[in-house]
């Protein structure tokens, strides 16, 4: 069983003197919510499979902050099947449908996910480099956007993610990055 809690934040900045106004405001995204459980592992095979739930309450921005400060949902339930591949090479296909529900309108928009992801575990460490390809199905299009990785063990229960996204269909979206930063509280031994 497992339960994270993800703070995603937007900053934009202007590009080749695009005027302030033209510019979206910084926001924090929401409030993301998920907790995975763990029905199957099988150490022969070295595989795993998870069913999980996200969900996701959209915030305004911070030009229009609270006002409202809830301004949608997302319902996101999802499959993951896990495969280590000798000691160091692990993949993942991460799958499920997205239900967006803008507060506004009560209209939802559904569109379906299928990530999957390839990672180097460098040995002794908790580090990685990898590549993930995230794929959208919705209304019948399809975009995927390649994100190369990489984690770094920073302190003892302290981890920071890099990530780039690369755009392969997507016709509004241009190269992008973000990082994570992960906190793991530490376990305790018996």
């Amino acid at each position: 069983m497992g339960l994270e809690v993800e703070l995603p934040f937007t900053f934009y900045t202007p590009v080749n003197g695009t005027e302030s106004d033209a510019v979206p405001s910084n926001q924090l995204n929401s409030i993301k919510v998920a907790t995975q459980w763990s029905f199957l592992v099988n150490e022969k095979h070295a595989t795993s499979m998870a069913l999980g739930y996200i969900n996701e309450f959209e915030l305004s921005d911070f030009r229009n902050f609270g006002s409202p400060f809830i301004t949608g949902n997302v319902y996101n339930p999802f499959l993951v099947v896990a495969k280590r591949w000798g000691n160091n090479i692990h993949s993942l296909i991460y799958t499920g449908p997205m239900v967006q529900h803008h507060f506004n309108t009560n209209s939802l928009h559904t569109l379906y996910e299928i990530n999957t992801s390839f990672h180097y575990m460098i040995p002794g460490t908790r580090n990685f480099l990898g590549v993930e390809f995230n794929k959208q199905i919705d209304g019948g299009e399809f975009d995927m956007t390649i994100r190369p990785q990489m984690r770094l063990d920073v302190a003892e229960s302290l981890m920071v993610g890099i990530v780039a996204g690369i755009p392969v269909s997507k016709e509004d979206e241009r190269f992008s990055s973000f990082l994570r930063l992960i906190w793991e509280p530490g376990h305790h031994k018996k």
